[in-house]
């Protein structure tokens, strides 16, 4: 039997060893820091203290003394020579019974994820059938565990949300396990790269740069209608953030300067009830570099961004390396996606879930709020309203056109659907302030059932010198382009970030020299892009998106009248699926309505009906995540699995745009991946459909490289106007929302 100064947590490849027992006392001590913003301290210390347990076993201290050290910390869910975290979980039952499966969920999926309680058909083995192998426990307490690794006893802390917020509870105290653990872990492998983290400046130092970009910003700006109105916005906000902490609505027209306003929100907030950080979900990729870089301007290096698609996430891609460089959000200011945001909190992998504790005591933004996906709005929404009441985070829904998230009734006045807790507006009056943003007049069609061609409308786009077109898909992004004169421009998706960013960049360059430009563009260009147009088209979609794409049209008020923008019939309907409803309700609303079309109580009907044709938890979340008496029964890596909040994105190819591209992709293929070259990579990704994808590998029209990264070949792929060529195959602009892990 080994002496217990032996016994090794990891041990590094110049035969250094991390000792055990202060590695378990070590990680329960910063896991019980982090889990002590939720009240839950003494949950997370066992935890820490116990998650390793399985490594003072004879076997396990054979192998990682003769193996590589490294790898041995990587372990496999099945019984085994490296399965370390069944001993801890089985202790956990063992000492606490029932409040023991607390803990066994987080100690047996510390390095695979949390689990599942009953086999169905997630990857993994279950947790209900590992709590069996109480051989693994046996074989680590025949070893010398000091008394003070242990003891325990039931915490006196309450789960935090009752059986309804256990789920969530439980991903948080894993999340400050798992964190805890990572960090412990880096600590020994690599003491100049933990000690680079967290040095960051205090959300207060952060809000006079702020003040003072602002204050520029007013000295330098014309005295317009708009900017005037921008500028009460922004007064408002400044004026609210003084409340105390909930969930808020940032109802404001397109153009009205939410981006910064919501920020000024978020700060004023976080002086006065401390929050740790700010957290800004973005709907789109195309728009959130943009966004990113607009705060880097102001707070420099205080900024991360997290949506890469192209970080390891993948368990054949999981090692020691990749797992150190995963991001926990311990910036003050995040930007992310709304799919990282959100599926990350219903996750199962380590890699997503690290990071939930540092949600805590923050402020999450919500931009375009509008676009969550209804089919999983009811577990959005609930995990919206436990973190507003358990774990300190104020929510700001900062949309032009506020989804009706309420709590619904039947005439009897039964509870169709669970919504938000009382929301709190933050604009004095939006009934005003959209009467003095009213900046174009909304042409419907006289007859809802009458298609029309693109002929037709290529003849019609083509009288006006400037004029945006919006369509609902890339192939009637590319159908319509090419009808219409040399010199348009086109926008999709099939353009990679680099090439996107120029081409809106041009777009802008024309229209403040007041050069004739015509752009046919799918929706992207619906949220956060900075374009203005003295008319605009729009072929038929949600009220949502016809309300954004009127946002692209005399956005700065400078037209002597009002912008133009004309709704139409195309020659076919949208996609089966949201697109398709979201416009047969525009049409069920609009139908015999004399009123202005973007009056701001339209959208409240509009979603109201909308929601009600949708399935809100159509994959079941809620039901899944819900504990047994004996708090087992919760299928955590289902619901993760199930909890996609875009389905098919496709797979990512690198494409061939432009000569820095050629030298990055050089650099790859000679050097390996690194977080810094993936991330300047990130710009020249194209994400294509599965089938469409597994043809061009076939013909060789792009190929892997090292060994998991796909990069075009053929030179007559990429087309400089219209992006990727994939045979005008049709895909839903659902598909652009994406988000990394």
């Amino acid at each position: 039997m080994m002496g217990e100064k032996n016994y090794a947590a990891h041990i590094d490849e110049s035969k250094n060893i991390h000792r055990l027992e202060q590695h378990l006392s070590k990680v329960a001590k910063r896991a019980a820091g982090y889990a002590a913003g939720f009240h839950s301290d003494q949950w997370a210390e066992l935890a820490g203290r116990w998650h390793d347990l399985g490594k003072y076993s004879t076997t396990f201290q054979k192998m990682i003394f003769e193996a590589n050290g490294m790898e041995a910390h990587i372990e496999p869910e099945v019984a085994g020579p490296r399965n370390h975290s069944s001993a801890g979980a089985l202790y956990a039952v063992e000492k606490l019974d029932k409040y023991g499966h607390v803990l066994a969920y987080l100690i047996a999926g510390h390095h695979a994820g949390l689990p599942d309680w009953y086999k169905i058909d997630a990857k993994g083995q279950a947790l209900g059938e590992r709590l069996k192998e109480k051989q693994l426990l046996e074989d680590a307490l025949k070893e010398n565990i000091p008394d003070e690794i242990l003891k325990g006893e039931v915490p006196n802390q309450a789960m935090v949300g009752g059986s309804e917020g256990f789920a969530l509870w439980v991903r948080m105290l894993f999340s400050a396990l798992v964190d805890a653990d990572f960090l412990d872990t880096e600590s020994f492998y690599d003491k100049s790269k933990a000690g680079q983290r967290g040095d960051y400046p205090l959300l207060h130092d952060l809000k006079s740069l702020f003040d003072a970009h602002m204050q520029k910003m007013a000295a330098s700006a014309d005295d317009s209608k708009v900017n005037r109105l921008r500028a009460h916005i922004l007064a408002d906000c400044r004026k609210a953030g003084i409340q105390s902490g909930g969930i808020f609505s940032l109802t404001v027209p397109t153009g009205g300067g939410k981006t910064l306003s919501s920020m000024a929100f978020a700060l004023e907030h976080a002086e006065k009830h401390g929050k740790s950080r700010i957290i800004y979900a973005i709907p789109y990729t195309s728009i959130i570099e943009q966004t990113a870089n607009t705060f880097r301007e102001i707070f420099g290096d205080s900024v991360i961004e997290h949506h890469s698609s192209l970080d390891p996430d993948d368990p054949k891609r999981e090692n020691h390396k990749s797992r150190l460089a995963s991001e926990n959000w311990d910036a003050p200011i995040v930007v992310t996606t709304n799919v990282q945001f959100f599926e990350s909190l219903f996750a199962a992998r380590t890699s997503r879930c690290r990071k939930l504790h540092n949600i805590t005591n923050s402020i999450v933004i919500l931009d375009e709020a509008q676009l969550m996906p209804p089919e999983f709005l009811a577990p959005i929404l609930k995990v919206m309203n436990l973190l507003a009441t358990h774990y300190g985070v104020t929510f700001v829904i900062s949309t032009a056109t506020q989804p009706a998230l309420g709590t619904m009734k039947d005439s009897f006045g039964r509870e169709l659907f669970k919504g938000l807790d009382n929301v709190h507006e933050i604009i004095s009056d939006p009934d005003d302030l959209y009467r003095q943003l009213e900046r174009v007049q909304v042409e419907i069609p006289a007859d809802f059932q009458q298609r029309r061609t693109w002929e037709e409308m290529a003849v019609e786009i083509s009288e006006h010198e400037s004029v945006l077109a919006i369509v609902s898909t890339r192939n009637d992004a590319r159908e319509l382009f090419k009808l219409l004169p040399e010199g348009t421009i086109h926008l999709s998706a099939l353009m990679c970030g680099e090439h996107r960013s120029k081409t809106i960049a041009d777009i802008k360059a024309r229209l403040k020299a007041g050069k004739p430009t015509r752009v046919v563009s799918t929706q992207l260009v619906e949220a956060g892009v900075d374009l203005d147009f003295p008319v605009v088209y729009r072929a038929m979609a949600g009220l949502d998106s016809i309300a954004q794409a009127a946002g692209r049209c005399n956005r700065e008020g400078k037209l002597s009248e009002k912008g133009k923008v004309v709704v139409f019939v195309p020659p076919k309907p949208a996609p089966a699926g949201q697109l398709l409803r979201a416009a047969q309700t525009t049409v069920s609303l609009l139908s015999g309505n004399n009123s202005d079309p973007l009056a701001r109580n339209n959208f409240t009907r509009f979603f109201e009906h909308f929601y009600d044709k949708c399935e809100l938890d159509k994959e079941g979340i809620e039901g899944l995540l819900r504990p047994e008496g004996d708090l087992t029964g919760v299928q955590f890596r289902t619901a993760a699995m199930k909890m996609q909040l875009i389905k098919d994105a496709g797979q990512s190819v690198f494409v061939r745009y432009d000569a820095e591209c050629e030298k990055l992709l050089d650099d790859l293929e000679i050097e390996g991946p690194n977080r810094e070259l993936m991330r300047k990579l990130q710009r020249y990704t194209v994400n294509v459909p599965q089938y469409r994808f597994d043809q061009l590998l076939k013909s060789g029209d792009i190929q892997v490289i090292q060994d998991e990264f796909y990069v075009q070949t053929s030179d007559v792929l990429y087309h400089q106007d219209l992006g990727l060529l994939l045979d005008g195959e049709m895909m839903s602009p659902d598909q652009l929302i994406v988000g990394g892990v």
